[in-house]
């Protein structure tokens, strides 16, 4: 499977619940051409097998789900993207939220906030940097919804989620700080991924109704797309000129 998705490229939609990725994803993917949208694997959480719905267990008593559902989060996801890019000629992919989110963001949240033990969480942290450090496809950068705590609430309470109907204001407070630090100011991130691009878009406003910030928001994604393919394809090209 490796061999199949050398040379494709992942960029990453990041953003706190109800910041409206899925929405924006179904922007992309009817004004940007040639690129895959690779949607969360929320349907493998909520049905696995005969056993449940996992998301909803983790709202409804997250201290006992905490660790199993941040580990399943991470390996259901693994699998979703590589088998959608072993499966597809694209090139470009954009991919809603990445292990990486997983890792800084809801994990990190969990044991902080005395979900996850200390054990848990140096367990979780160990298989994560085998894993991802060796063995997984890197994305090329990340596009990040910066939307305000306050309108991400008001977003849930509107589309009505049954699994989110329990979240509080101060859970999304938490989870923005995160996002933040790990994506804009680059604080508490022992990785490469700190030298990755960014596209910051402050999506406060209701960009699902109104064309001309659509409109906005696809030009500096589709510019930002094209601006890293090309590095990319001069960077090999350097490459291949040492090589020979």
């Amino acid at each position: 499977m490796e061999n199949k998705i050398e040379n494709k490229n992942v960029f990453v939609l990041e953003g706190n619940i109800g910041a409206g990725k899925s929405t924006f994803l179904a922007l992309v993917k009817k004004y940007i051409k040639d690129v895959q949208i690779m949607f969360e694997p929320t349907d493998k959480w909520q049905k696995i097998g005969d056993s449940g719905n996992l998301l909803d267990l983790f709202y409804k008593d997250t201290k006992r789900w905490a660790y199993t559902f941040q580990s399943y989060a991470f390996i259901s996801r693994v699998q979703s993207q590589l088998e959608q890019m072993a499966n597809s000629n694209n090139i470009n992919f954009i991919m809603e939220r990445s292990v990486y989110c997983d890792r800084y963001c809801f994990a990190k949240n969990c044991f902080e906030s005395g979900l996850m033990s200390a054990l848990e969480w140096q367990i979780y942290k160990e298989w994560f940097s085998w894993l991802v450090d060796g063995h997984m496809q890197k994305p090329v950068g990340f596009i990040y919804l910066q939307v305000s705590p306050d309108i991400c609430f008001e977003r849930l309470k509107k589309r009505s989620r049954s699994e989110e109907a329990g979240i509080p204001l101060d859970y999304l407070k938490d989870l923005h700080n995160k996002h933040e630090n790990w994506l804009v100011e680059k604080k508490d991130i022992e990785h490469y991924i700190t030298k990755l691009p960014v596209l910051v878009l402050n999506c406060d406003q209701d960009f699902e109704n109104n064309i001309d910030i659509q409109s906005q928001h696809m030009l500096k994604v589709a510019s930002f797309i094209s601006d890293i393919n090309r590095d990319i394809t001069k960077k090999t090209r350097e490459i291949k000129q040492i090589q020979i």
